[in-house]
């Protein structure tokens, strides 16, 4: 591990710093009360989930990417623009909602679909986390009758198989567990999140390409030259993913001024 970026990340109240080549961990740091067991708030890395979720259940016919929102809930054909919103806009936060919806103030589902979007469907790139309450909407509907929900779906198909255990998850007012945010996780466990999308980063290779609207985020993961994704989080929390150097990096911190092209810069210089 480069000692540059070692030193950035503990400027910048690290909390812990794994990172792992072919399988193996070459370095595990913990600082600040922070250890192995314990679970971290990952903020909006839990995004990254979802793109990932989104492809495993087209291939199990259970959705399209471009099919619209409308499709599931009717009530949007009647709105000219909400019409022509489809999972893959929701997903690149492209859909057209305002900024909003992150941290404490995730809506519920119902209370995202009511909302009014702000900009044209697939022209701009709006962080936020309202998009994906209305993805989880929608794929909440779609496993009604296998009778699971998002969540229920996502430790089933990938957090089993990735052998990741969430600490906890935040929940809202009427029961269910955020989509853009709330999860918490040990570093290890989301290291091995890590590990499992490097071993199958080609199968979903779909989620880690840009739209026109952004050309550095993919299906709800950040992109970086020449060949990085990574999931990001409030505070410095990052999942760091490198195919062509078989490398996985886990970051979890506590201090708003942590950059990750800063710490993207020591490493590819290492």
């Amino acid at each position: 591990m480069n000692e540059g970026a070692i030193a950035y990340a503990r400027k910048h109240a690290l909390h812990a710093l794994l990172v792992a080549r072919n399988d193996s961990i070459e370095t595990e740091i913990y600082d600040n009360d922070y250890d192995a067991t314990r679970p971290h708030a990952i903020y909006s890395g839990t995004k990254s989930f979802w793109g990932i979720a989104a492809l495993l259940a087209e291939q199990e016919n259970l959705l399209r990417l471009d099919e619209t929102v409308s499709q599931t809930f009717v009530a949007w054909a009647s709105d000219e623009c909400k019409s022509r919103v489809t999972l893959r806009m929701l997903l690149t936060l492209t859909a057209g909602f305002g900024f909003g919806g992150l941290g404490s103030a995730v809506p519920t589902y119902e209370a995202a679909l009511a909302m009014p979007l702000r900009t044209e469907p697939g022209t701009r790139f709006t962080y936020g986390g309202i998009a994906l309450q209305v993805f989880g909407a929608v794929l909440s509907r779609k496993l009604e009758s296998a009778r699971l929900t998002p969540r229920e779906y996502l430790r089933a198909r990938i957090l089993q198989p990735a052998g990741v255990e969430i600490g906890s998850w935040r929940t809202l007012k009427d029961g269910t567990n955020p989509l853009p945010t709330g999860a918490y996780l040990t570093a290890r466990a989301w290291l091995s999140y890590g590990t499992w999308l490097l071993a199958h980063c080609d199968e979903f290779a779909r989620c880690f390409v840009g739209s026109s609207a952004n050309p550095r985020y993919g299906l709800c993961w950040w992109l970086a030259p020449p060949d990085i994704f990574y999931a990001s989080g409030s505070g410095g929390q990052a999942l760091y993913v490198v195919p062509s150097q078989k490398l996985v990096i886990v970051h979890f911190g506590g201090g708003s001024s942590y950059k990750h092209d800063a710490f993207l810069r020591r490493i590819s210089s290492g």
